[in-house]
């Protein structure tokens, strides 16, 4: 909004000169000039918001340094042999999706599995505050594999 109103404010000095100086020396080229530097003015706009915005409208990721930090608060975890995926989607400036799969070690149960995660879930929150919805999918690397597509499962 700030960006589109001090052009649109640009945009006025403009026409505003442009009309001086058409009054001032009496020719109308002034005019002219002066639109089409407005016209240039709103299409520097509108290129520069539709590229801001295309991030929002079709997801973009959280930044390499967030992304990576992650990975090593994930990794720091007992009980968690390796993160097969880490995925995050921007679902607004300050709100971040987090979609994890992991491979936890074997001798876990089911509640030790479950109270990692949701120690994860605590990690992650309060050292990442733009991090607002954690799913993690327990998942061996092997099946992480063969799920991707491969024709052969890898243990």
């Amino acid at each position: 909004v700030l960006f589109e109103d001090t052009a649109a404010m640009i945009g006025l000095l403009v026409a505003f000169l442009g009309i001086l100086l058409c009054d001032i020396y009496h020719n109308p080229i002034f005019d002219g000039i002066a639109s089409l530097l407005i016209g240039v003015i709103l299409s520097l706009t509108a290129g520069l918001l539709a590229y801001e915005s295309k991030g929002l409208l079709i997801g973009e990721s959280a930044a390499g340094t967030i992304v990576n930090e992650i990975g090593r608060v994930i990794n720091a975890q007992e009980g968690v042999l390796s993160v097969n995926e880490l995925l995050t989607m921007h679902m607004g400036p300050q709100d971040v999706l987090l979609n994890l799969s992991i491979d936890f070690t074997d001798d876990l149960t089911s509640d030790e599995v479950e109270a990692i995660i949701s120690e994860l879930e605590c990690q992650i929150k309060e050292k990442f505050p733009e991090v607002k919805r954690v799913f993690i999918e327990a998942q061996s690397r092997a099946g992480h594999n063969y799920d991707k597509g491969s024709s052969e499962i890898v243990t």
